[in-house]
């Protein structure tokens, strides 16, 4: 019992010591670090844009990384770096010999001896190692239980946004397979330095609807959680233009507003923000969590006050529930949730608004998806 005390630890350790090298920062989206609260409101860095990998024209292949703290970056797996160099801004890059024969290659990068799977990559198909700590005896709403499970699966799609192969997970519900009625869809975006897997791997999105469906407290529903991690203009134009039509001829589902829902936390909650506003017309029930326009910005209010305005008339008519939700006093975010919000109701736009106290973590969101998929499409 000792070893495997001892085993965890390292574990636990380890962790920590790649979140800071691979963000730069010690945010942690599992409720245990105080400086998550500052995440939303964090200035914009390198790792935010970086294009991880890239084939050149010599047929050498370009692997990137941001990691401002760390004294050696190495490339491992199936390649190795022939030319290795750390710019001032903190990001890492590393080139191959040229030549390399057309293949399929796993690569990892090692940084300052530790493994480190390349967080950009949204072509990972394993969720990241985690652990979960609960109170013996203790079965909270978010774990597995013995109910029906729906079935969680990735797919793949052509973004003409990226001009690349992008992938999703899609949640559908118990009995999707066993009769042919269409259903609505919930479209749930992750924050920052994530990807695709965050909401079904860290947020437990999975366990949480089988459990609401179970108990009957959820309308049956498609949930599609895609990969958010490309600049926030691009998302929304992929969602928009690719996503959602993607969805709607691949699945049994509604292809009207009335049966579109959106969510998104931090970085996802602005992702959502820039959607409604310039495709106005699209969702019927929105929850921005624990995001808002930076209040140290100036700017942005006078740019997305216009925008909001020429937006509200098709949101008031197409927008059947509106809610910001945020973490509490900790969360970083909630310095930026009420003038964003007053912004809409300036323009006779009107939503709810809901905190709890938790900080800017998954602590909260997993709530506040419990709370929304069970108030939407009813």
């Amino acid at each position: 019992m000792k070893q495997k005390h001892l085993i965890i630890q390292n574990i636990l350790r380890h962790s920590v010591k790649i979140r800071y090298l691979v963000l730069g920062s010690v945010f942690l989206c599992c409720g245990f670090s105080v400086n998550a609260q500052k995440f939303s409101n964090r200035p914009k860095t390198p790792n935010d844009d970086l294009v991880s990998f890239q084939v050149n024209d010599d047929r050498s292949a370009t692997f990137r990384l941001y990691a401002p703290d760390a004294k050696k970056v190495e490339l491992g797996g199936d390649v190795r770096a022939e030319k290795v160099e750390k710019a001032g801004n903190g990001v890492w890059t590393l080139t191959t010999a040229p030549n390399i024969a057309p293949g399929a290659y796993r690569y990892f990068f090692s940084v300052d001896g530790m493994n480190v799977n390349d967080p950009k990559n949204p072509m990972i198909a394993d969720f990241r190692p985690m652990v979960e700590i609960v109170p013996k005896g203790d079965t909270l709403f978010w774990q597995k239980k013995d109910v029906p499970n729906g079935l969680m699966s990735f797919v793949y799609y052509k973004s003409d946004a990226t001009n690349s192969t992008r992938r999703m997970f899609v949640w559908t519900p118990p009995g999707y397979f066993a009769n042919d009625k269409k259903l609505p869809v919930l479209y749930l975006l992750h924050g920052g330095g994530d990807n695709d897997t965050n909401w079904p791997g860290q947020g437990k999105a999975g366990w949480i609807l089988d459990n609401l469906f179970a108990d009957g407290k959820i309308v049956p529903m498609v949930v599609v959680m895609p990969d958010g991690s490309i600049p926030t203009h691009t998302f929304a134009e992929d969602l928009v233009n690719n996503i959602v039509p993607y969805v709607e001829s691949n699945f049994r589902v509604y292809s009207d507003t009335d049966h579109r829902a959106l969510a998104g936390l931090s970085m996802g909650g602005l992702e959502v923000l820039e959607t409604m506003i310039h495709y106005p017309d699209k969702f019927s029930y929105i929850n921005v969590m624990s995001s808002g326009w930076w209040n140290s910005q100036p700017e942005n209010y006078k740019k997305y006050d216009v925008l909001i305005k020429a937006a509200a008339p098709t949101l008031k008519s197409t927008l059947k529930y509106f809610i910001f939700t945020c973490g509490g006093s900790t969360d970083g975010a909630s310095a930026n949730t009420p003038p964003t919000r007053d912004l809409f109701t300036k323009h006779g736009v009107k939503s709810e608004f809901s905190e709890m106290e938790g900080g800017h973590t998954m602590y909260v969101w997993r709530h506040d998806l419990q709370s929304f998929a069970q108030k939407i499409f009813k």
